[in-house]
């Protein structure tokens, strides 16, 4: 019986490729290891948005291999795409593949846990059209082939040099859509996580997600509906795709929509759909109880989006808009497509029409040419105005961008004190959006217990804006509870712990 594992790291549509191969594995008869040293076959799928994650990514593969020798380590996603070689170099890996070719991997798994690979050609190149019977004929792009290991790789005289293959291809000629919702199997979500959109066609200076992920392209509405239906139904049907939905122990009641560039969602599609169409859709469609966005462009959030929002209590009241800088001249750099006060003018409307509503934004510290003023004018900008969190982001220079190669490079001490400067802000920002939320009801969702949180009698769950409590009393997860916030169960408290509540009666 083959075993496998899948290690995920970085965003949620990276999740959710996991979830996708997971599914697939799991209807060619294979079977869910509990943790990589059971499992016969392990999946890494790999971020690279920035330095940390790519190492991240090599210090699990060389974990994984030192608890479990034996286990056959399959390499994907960004990184993969982005520099095969390197993951191609470190030992136990077997196969390196790409985001281009992410699809394929359930025909890899048997023939790995068999030991047995498919026949090579007598060049040593494996023949990567044996892979693709249901595609086209293959990319010129496809490479498949042995890949030797860095210089100065030293191995026991036992020890054969290491050798792993890599598929992969240019991303732009691969417009499949791989998706699954994330949920109960592939990390305890409580929340299943649907990825509607994937790629990206902007070409922002700091960032290589567009080169490993490839054209905007979306999951046709129809899917996206009968996805949704599947998930708040008792007995899901069959997926879109003919596939079994994995089996949810109750309907789900708070579904995230993910993607890339979500805001983008549906104009690749013929006819054109505008995300907020595909909203209303769903709302009209589906009995989906609380429906959550993840990150989208602040040039998507329109008044209409933020009029949609306000009207109904379906939609959770959480906004995460990217902002990188509040610094006009670091923001033309960057080339993002808005400028300081544009992004105020949305976080003023959504804080008019929705005072409570949690509003999110990542942050990048040091950007090439950042200056202590430029700095500044960020800091300020986001103390004035009504944010409940940040995302921090140390600038890390990633192979091919433009940026990587501007000559005016921030060095890493300033790098580090301006991204704790900005962190120290976003706890201060957290903590008044907190207390402003005592004397409030508010309906949360219980959420499944952190394996690695030991507190009795204390429930985590989640609220509409985005609030992380704990109530007092012993809950199963994805139920509804009524609370009030009051000075005396609330306090506020560092962001790694949570607040206790008390159910209302």
């Amino acid at each position: 019986m083959t075993t496998f594992y899948i290690q995920q790291f970085g965003c949620r549509a990276t999740q959710a490729d996991g979830a996708a191969l997971e599914r697939q594995l799991l209807d060619r008869g294979c079977t869910r290891a509990a943790d990589p040293a059971a499992a016969c076959i392990v999946v890494l799928n790999t971020c690279t948005v920035t330095a940390a994650a790519d190492a991240q990514a090599r210090d699990a593969i060389r974990k994984i291999h030192a608890q479990n020798p034996q286990a056959r380590l399959i390499v994907t996603g960004c990184y993969a795409q982005r520099a095969p070689e390197e993951l191609a170099a470190l030992l136990g890996v077997q196969w390196v593949v790409g985001n281009s070719h992410k699809p394929q991997i359930p025909q890899l798994v048997h023939p790995l846990a068999n030991h047995n690979s498919p026949a090579r050609a007598s060049n040593n190149f494996f023949p990567a059209a044996s892979l693709l019977p249901d595609l086209h004929a293959p990319s010129p792009f496809v490479r498949a082939q042995h890949v030797a290991p860095h210089p100065g790789a030293i191995y026991h005289l036992d020890e054969p040099p290491h050798h792993a293959k890599i598929l992969t291809g240019d991303i732009f000629h691969h417009p499949e859509f791989l998706s699954a919702p994330i949920q109960g199997g592939e990390g305890n979500h409580t929340r299943p996580i649907l990825k509607i959109q994937d790629g990206c066609n902007n070409r922002c200076s700091f960032c290589v997600i567009p080169f490993v992920r490839g054209k905007s392209r979306s999951l046709a509405p129809d899917a996206v509906i009968r996805e949704i239906q599947a998930l708040t139904s008792p007995r899901p049907p069959a997926s879109p795709v003919g596939q079994p939905i994995l089996a949810v122990h109750s309907p789900a009641r708070e579904i995230v929509l993910s993607g890339i560039n979500l805001g983008t969602y549906g104009r690749d599609l013929t006819p054109r759909i505008e995300f907020i169409d595909l909203l209303r859709r769903i709302l009209d469609e589906t009995p989906i109880e609380r429906l959550r966005i993840s990150s989208i462009e602040p040039q998507d959030v329109t008044q209409d989006l933020v009029d949609l929002f306000a009207q109904s209590e379906r939609i959770a009241q959480h906004f995460h808009m990217p902002l990188q800088s509040a610094s006009d001249r670091i923001l033309a750099a960057m080339h993002r497509w808005y400028r300081s006060e544009h992004y105020a003018r949305r976080i003023e409307l959504i804080h008019e029409r929705l005072p409570n509503a949690a509003i999110g934004a990542d942050v990048i510290a040091g950007f090439p040419g950042e200056t202590e003023s430029d700095h500044a004018a960020t800091l300020s900008f986001i103390e004035r105005l009504p944010f409940t969190y940040l995302h921090v982001f140390s600038y890390s220079p990633r192979p091919g961008t433009k940026a990587a190669n501007a000559p005016d490079q921030v060095p890493s001490r300033i790098i580090k004190r301006r991204a704790r400067e900005l962190r120290a802000l976003a706890d201060q920002k957290s903590a008044a959006f907190r207390r402003a939320q005592i004397n409030r009801d508010e309906r949360v969702l219980t959420l499944h217990r952190n394996a690695h949180d030991a507190r009795e009698g204390l429930t985590p769950t989640l609220s509409s804006n985005y609030l992380k409590l704990s109530v007092s009393g012993d809950f199963g997860p994805n139920l509804w509870l009524d609370v009030h916030i009051s000075q005396e169960n609330f306090a506020p408290v560092a962001e790694s712990k949570v607040a206790e509540l008390v159910p209302s009666t």
